[in-house]
């Protein structure tokens, strides 16, 4: 056998998205070689995703013959594949749903050579030497109820040109029984689970990304992210983000005894039962975050790295539900504020007051921008779906801040009504004599949106905003 000695690291782009071919520096002398077969750190370097692939468990598949024929299999995991002793001719057939199902590829690979195959990608190779060793890391254990695909050696749309005729060679009955391309059934994507799918945000999910196999909406009666049975209530390595939309947020009422120990439970203690599931299955986890994680006593905007400094029990919980996320390898923090969406809200109120003859008196010393929950599933969608920087995130509407009493002026005017109507009034006059727990708003609410227009999410203006919401509802 003849090995490559002292070549670079390097990778290699196939035709076949994700399918990275890695060239290791094999180290060789009159006694036998070594290498680095899997060198975290230094692939980390090289720019390709594949440190965070996460494997948990190694498999060598021996061959004592010239020949020996296996595959097309693909499962619903990662594999990083190698030779230890030998040579191989390899071909990867692309079964995910998508352009390019159906794309080939073929190499050979000798132990200086290595190839990271992902989910849905069918694997096979044929050996072009005796005692050849074929070893694979995978992110994932064997499981009987995962999803397989499969495809047939000898198809003919494929067209792969084995080395060897597979009349010459040894193939097992299951190999040959698997179907032509024409007959393979696609490996769909990784699942994506929406909890909280029955609240405002949730329902602007459920419309963002549509009805689809791999897209769960799950509520509380579905799904209890407080039990101690979350571990096992799905198979989470088929899962490749979670979007919690399940959140606790009666301000006033967190400030009573029974509200805080249901704040706590749905803003703290379900968030670090999904950040550990995320953190032990690779999952990216999306966590809406809020204003109320500030004090509001900045002079400008809130940026994504500004310490938190929570006023109320609310608040409190909301930062220490991001102080969580923010430990998950694979993690967006979407911080949000003055949201309105399908559903009771601010706009709807004044809407309704205008058109009844209601005169309203409404705060006018809290600043901040309208976020509508559309939005607000946008951007989250480009967050998850175009592979953005793991991180903190400011989604609001974008354009100048206002006040409460400036956006039920706002309201009036464009419902056709008289905005002197609408009265302005500080905090503390509006809550004067209220007869419960009232929580401490932040009077700046404003959050810079730097971060999320480098990532070409763009919002928009919350007037231009709306002045359309108005228009629908």
């Amino acid at each position: 056998m003849s090995i490559a000695f002292g070549k670079a690291l390097a990778v290699r782009e196939t035709p076949i998205p994700g399918l990275i071919v890695l060239d290791l520096p094999v180290h060789g002398d009159a006694r036998g070689w070594f290498k680095e077969n899997w060198q975290r750190e230094k692939m980390s370097a090289t720019g390709i995703d594949l440190p965070d692939f996460g494997p948990v468990q190694n498999n060598i598949s021996f061959n004592d013959a010239v020949g020996t024929t296996r595959g097309i299999h693909a499962e619903p995991w990662d594999k990083y594949v190698s030779v230890a002793t030998g040579r191989i001719f390899g071909a990867w057939v692309d079964l995910r749903e998508g352009e390019s199902f159906g794309a080939v590829f073929t190499t050979e690979l000798d132990p200086s050579t290595a190839i990271f195959v992902p989910r849905g990608v069918g694997n096979s190779y044929q050996t072009l030497e005796v005692d050849t060793a074929y070893t694979y890391l995978v992110n994932d254990h064997w499981s009987p109820d995962a999803t397989y695909t499969f495809l047939n050696l000898a198809d003919e749309t494929a067209a792969i040109e084995w080395p060897i005729p597979l009349a010459d060679v040894e193939i097992s009955p299951k190999d040959k029984a698997h179907p032509r391309l024409a007959e393979v059934v696609p490996m769909p994507p990784k699942k994506i689970l929406v909890t909280g799918a029955n609240g405002q945000l949730g329902r602007a999910l459920r419309d963002e990304f549509g009805e689809h196999p791999w897209i769960e909406y799950a509520t509380r009666a579905d799904l209890d992210l407080t039990s101690a049975g979350l571990d096992d209530a799905r198979r989470w390595r088929d899962y490749s983000a979670i979007i919690n939309a399940a959140a606790y947020t009666k301000v006033d009422a967190a400030e009573t005894p029974a509200g805080r120990t249901e704040a706590w439970a749905a803003n703290v203690t379900a968030v670090a039962a999904l950040a550990r599931v995320a953190s032990e299955n690779g999952i990216t986890l999306v966590h809406v975050s809020s204003d109320y994680v500030f004090d509001g006593t900045k002079d400008g905007a809130y940026s994504t790295d500004d310490p938190v400094s929570p006023l109320g029990v609310y608040g409190q919980t909301k930062a220490a539900g991001d102080a969580i996320v923010a430990s998950v390898p694979r993690h967006y923090i979407v911080r949000t504020s003055w949201v309105i969406g399908d559903g009771n809200n601010f706009v709807r109120t004044m809407a309704s007051l205008a058109e009844r003859g209601v005169d309203p008196r409404v705060v006018n010393d809290q600043f901040g921008r309208l976020t509508f929950t559309d939005d607000i599933a946008s951007a989250i969608r480009a967050l998850v779906t175009t592979g953005a920087p793991f991180g903190r995130y400011n989604v609001t509407g974008d354009g100048g801040s206002a006040s409460w009493f400036d956006v039920a002026r706002q309201v009036f005017a464009m419902t056709g009504h008289d905005p002197q109507r609408v009265t302005g009034v500080s905090t503390e006059e509006y809550f004067a004599g209220a007869q419960t727990p009232i929580a401490p708003r932040p009077r700046n609410s404003v959050l810079d949106l730097s971060a999320s227009h480098a990532t070409g999410i763009m919002l928009k203006d919350a007037h231009v905003s709306l002045r359309d919401y108005l228009r629908r509802t």
